[in-house]
């Protein structure tokens, strides 16, 4: 569940123009620990308000401001909620009882007894574990009138595996209130898109190949698709991984077991109305692997979703639902 190094990156690709609208405006910069890019059809550059609204929404939601709320509620300090923080909470709830816990923004305990980038591994124990998966599951937190209940004190909130998601929808939301209906916002490989690109046809989206390649020196794309009026989310395991007795463990934390998962499926891309679901349901599916991640995209038709898993002597396959088939460009 960790979501430190984007592993499955999502790089958008306008078509070649020569003679390129000029209403286009291009916003980029950092916020949550990543990078942003944003493009949109407006006569005004919105740069100021949108550095502005993100920094208020990091206010809520980033762990690594102690002064935020959510820092504030691991640390066990009296605060009301926001809207933001409300809003992640619900959704966050919502995923969890559609993945049967595979989804859990409870696991900061067990994230950092991990470490980033598994920086912990080798003071990591059994009793550890056990101990910390005691304060693990949503069901020990509740939300009410603006303030977060626990049942444990221990219990710590962790919403990276959501929040970036979220925090794409609310500046697509932003541009929205200005009457902007073509736009790309770009957070950190998550992304959502309405309406035309600078040529006037739908958005692309280059997939990458899973190469280990953890400094992203040589990327290569699996697939191209369009798309418009949609949401994309990416979570991966071939970028951020550790070997232990022959075995390759990655950088997601299964909230049932408290260790890092190790199975066939090394990325997944998922479409959905909004950026917050589909990062969401992008991170479960890494814990739950590619049979029990396709079951539950059929009972759900507002998702879309597309995985890579190991094969033999080091190769890969590829599984997609129809509808994201519709969406990848033949060349």
């Amino acid at each position: 569940m960790i979501r430190t190094i984007l592993l499955l990156t999502i790089t958008t690709f306008l078509l070649n123009a020569c003679t390129p609208p000029q209403n286009y405006v291009r916003n980029e910069g950092l916020i949550f620990g990543t990078s942003y890019h944003i493009i949109y059809s407006h006569d005004t550059d919105l740069k100021a308000e949108i550095k502005s609204k993100l920094n208020e929404f990091n206010t809520s939601l980033s762990t690594y401001d102690p002064q935020s709320i959510i820092s504030k509620i691991n640390q066990n300090i009296d605060v009301e909620t926001d809207t933001y923080f409300n809003t992640v909470f619900r959704k966050a709830e919502e995923v969890t009882i559609a993945t049967n816990g595979a989804f859990d923004i409870t696991v900061a305990q067990l994230v950092n007894l991990w470490g980033f980038g598994f920086s912990k591994k080798d003071s990591v124990t059994t009793d550890l574990v056990d101990s910390l998966l005691a304060y693990v599951g949503m069901e020990k937190v509740k939300l009410e009138n603006n303030s977060v209940k626990k049942q444990f004190p221990q219990t710590m909130l962790d919403a990276s595996a959501i929040a970036k998601g979220y925090g794409v929808d609310v500046i697509a939301d932003l541009l929205e209130t200005h009457g902007i209906t073509h736009y790309m916002v770009e957070i950190g490989g998550e992304m959502r898109v309405k309406g035309l690109n600078e040529k006037h046809t739908k958005w692309r989206v280059g997939i990458d190949k899973p190469v280990d390649d953890p400094e992203v020196q040589n990327r290569e794309l699996e697939d191209i698709i369009e798309i418009s009026d949609a949401s994309i989310a990416t979570s991966g395991n071939y970028r951020n991984y550790y070997y232990k007795d022959g075995k390759k463990y990655a950088h997601t934390i299964n909230p049932h077991t408290g260790y890092p998962v190790s199975h066939q499926l090394l990325g997944v891309s998922v479409i959905a109305p909004n950026c917050m679901t589909a990062d969401a349901y992008a991170t479960a599916f890494m814990v739950l692997g590619l049979e029990e991640s396709m079951k539950i995209v059929n009972q759900h038709p507002e998702l879309e979703a597309y995985f890579i898993c190991t094969s033999t002597d080091d190769k890969y396959t590829i599984s997609y639902t129809k509808g994201f088939e519709k969406l990848i460009v033949k060349n």
